[in-house]
């Protein structure tokens, strides 16, 4: 059962999405704002595609700046900072299509849409919001002043790695790809074996756009079985992850990874050891998951995503308050 902790930063995040709603025209309100329980909610998706929301495209200078203050009281600077090299990063895949004589979706960093679900600071209901488009899907939901769900969390980049052009040489996902070789090149032969579940990479992450996590039981070599040096890489590994929100929401994840025991956590891998290859990992551990896909555009396109697999979009807390099936 998930339990909910006051959190410092929750003022802060109900404050700016009050200010962002109160922007808003009637015809605006209308597209962004949904009741809570609205099924709309927990259906997220990264590709490019119509969504529900305003997106920034139809904001003025002032809402976009409201928008943007709203998405970065969840977020931490580094996280905040990938999340809009991300949004621009449309900028630099249309050109390289275009280039390529590839037809596919229009990409417009404007097509970033933020929804927000029920009423900003209301103690008696739960209220959330939403930033997704392209590449980005975050999803927050508060109660008061706790945090009750910051999941799911996903990034990807397309290039992963910009190899022409003014932009040449960023990686705006690097850690989470960095981190994950130095683990595998210090695994011996047979922890090697253990975790490599997979010959070949998966074409994107097994858990999709599920609303929820459904994966076999914990698969790979577990932390147990690691030396100090590996889970100190595989504790990074998870820190890239956990520590894109807000430092009182992070610390409570991470301190609950500890308790629950993060021997546990189990490391998986698909696909060669070589780099520049495609190559899939995963690391799951009780209702922890993370998923990484470097598969598609020879293998310089990256899906991630953090997921909870109990309280993706506050389910479990709503459980417990038996608001899920309105029994109240």
């Amino acid at each position: 059962m998930t339990t909910a902790h006051k959190h410092a930063s929750a003022a802060g995040m109900t404050k700016a999405a009050k200010r962002f709603v109160e922007s808003l025209s009637g015809d605006q309100r209308d597209k962004t704002i949904y009741e809570y329980m609205d099924g709309e909610r927990i259906f997220w998706y990264y590709p490019p595609v119509n969504r529900h929301g305003i997106p920034l495209r139809d904001m003025d200078d002032d809402q976009r700046q409201l928008a943007y203050t709203l998405m970065e009281t969840g977020l931490t600077g580094r996280s905040f900072d990938q999340a809009k090299l991300i949004i621009e990063h449309e900028s630099v895949l249309g050109p390289l299509e275009k280039e390529a004589g590839v037809r596919s979706f229009v990409r417009d960093p404007d097509l970033y849409y933020w929804t927000v679900f029920g009423d900003p600071g209301s103690d008696k209901e739960p209220w959330g919001w939403r930033v997704e488009g392209h590449h980005i899907s975050l999803n927050f939901s508060l109660w008061g002043d706790k945090f009750i769900s910051m999941t799911p969390f996903f990034f990807g980049a397309n290039p992963a790695e910009v190899r022409k052009g003014p932009k040449k040489g960023l990686r705006i996902l690097d850690q989470r790809e960095d981190l994950a070789y130095e683990l595998m090149n210090s695994l011996d032969k047979g922890q090697t074996s253990k975790a490599t579940i997979y010959a070949e990479a998966p074409y994107d992450i097994l858990t999709y756009n599920a609303s929820r996590v459904s994966l076999p039981a914990e698969e790979g070599l577990p932390a147990s079985k690691m030396n100090d040096t590996q889970k100190d890489i595989l504790r990074n590994l998870v820190n890239v992850y956990v520590n894109q929100v807000r430092t009182d929401m992070a610390q409570e994840k991470l301190q609950r990874l500890e308790e629950e025991g993060f021997d546990g956590l189990h490391w998986a891998w698909g696909g060669p050891l070589e780099e520049g290859k495609e190559h899939y990992y995963r690391i799951h551990g009780g209702n922890f998951v993370v998923e990484f896909d470097n598969r598609q555009n020879g293998a310089n396109h990256i899906h991630s995503v953090w997921r909870d697999v109990e309280n993706d979009f506050a389910n479990d807390v709503l459980r417990e308050h038996l608001l899920l099936y309105h029994v109240l």
